[in-house]
């Protein structure tokens, strides 16, 4: 199994609820699994290394999967892994989801360790340079506020200075929280209820929040929130190629996992990958895509294509502005 780039993450706690079944499985049983708990890929990504025997993590008899290890087997961190939460520490967005108390006790159990990274290893070309105020008191105190409001379901008064710099205040219900990486930025996808009483949903940057306060007011059940997002997508996705050469298909599942998505083989080494998306996701979409490289074709939409084309054409009218003349 490939180590350490999915520790924590989908693939190992699918498997690890896999292996820590209580009784066999068949293989419906762990598709099934995968599809509850997985992205959309995941099965062509984890169900081969299965049933080959890559991992080899199950005994298979008369069509049965039974788990090679015991159901409570534990799984201490290794040095890897705590130079990886270490490394963790010193991002500044780890602060938005710990209490500061929790963070000293973390620094002080990983204070012998050194880090697996140092942010100044890293360089971000294509990423905008006003990303949020992540150590910011009052950016933290309302990043946790949503945190909590959101898990208990309840509602806020939010005071909030629109990008044309209209100052606006509602009462939400926050529903999700979602980064940004081309921006550097969270923004929050919050429920507005209409003058006829209705839920619209609406994206708000957290960092154009004046002021937030927690109210009273609960909301008896969860909003299906993601209903409301497919109900905005466009009719038609958008469809890429994927070339499977120097690992295409992993760096694509990455770089497009925040998007809804459906992907499959077309041929020994081309994938098919349809995105699903709306009109407040197309410009990063756009972004995304071209800066993915040579192993992407876009072949549709044609709204989207049409994006792509006047993009280039301005990029391309932006660097002759800027060449030298002669």
């Amino acid at each position: 199994m490939d180590l350490f780039s999915e520790i924590y993450s989908c693939y190992y706690q699918v498997m690890r609820h896999l292996l820590c079944s209580p009784h066999a499985l068949s293989l419906s049983d762990i598709r099934r699994q995968i599809g509850a708990e997985g992205f959309e890929e995941s099965l062509l990504a984890i169900i081969p290394k299965i049933t080959e025997g890559t991992w080899n993590l199950f005994e298979r008899c008369d069509g049965l999967y039974y788990p090679r290890i015991s159901s409570g087997f534990l799984t201490p961190l290794t040095a890897l892994e705590r130079a990886y939460l270490k490394a963790l520490l010193a991002d500044p967005r780890i602060g938005l989801f710990l209490r500061q108390e929790q963070q000293n006790t973390l620094e002080e159990l990983l204070k012998d360790t050194a880090p697996l990274w140092r942010p100044e290893q890293f360089y971000d070309f294509d990423r905008f340079t006003d990303g949020d105020p992540y150590t910011d008191e009052t950016y933290r105190r309302h990043f946790q506020t949503m945190l909590f409001a959101q898990k208990h379901r309840r509602y806020v008064e939010i005071d909030y200075t629109s990008p044309k710099g209209k100052r606006l205040h509602h009462r939400y219900l926050p529903a999700r929280l979602e980064y940004s990486a081309k921006n550097d930025k969270f923004r929050l996808l919050a429920l507005k209820h209409t003058r006829d009483n209705r839920l619209r949903l609406e994206i708000l940057n957290l960092s154009r929040m004046q002021t937030v306060l927690l109210t009273d007011k609960t909301s008896a059940a969860p909003a299906d929130i993601n209903a409301m997002i497919r109900r905005s997508y466009y009719k038609e996705p958008l469809t890429l190629h994927i070339v499977n050469r120097r690992n295409a298909l992993e760096r694509a599942m990455l770089h497009f996992a925040n998007y809804e998505k459906n992907t499959r083989k077309l041929d020994e080494d081309t994938y098919e990958c349809r995105i699903y998306y709306n009109e407040s996701m197309e410009t990063e979409l756009v972004i995304e895509v071209l800066s993915f490289g040579p192993m992407l074709t876009v072949t549709g939409n044609a709204h989207f294509l049409e994006l792509i084309k006047d993009r280039l054409r301005r990029q391309m009218s932006l660097a002759a502005e800027a060449a030298p003349s002669g």
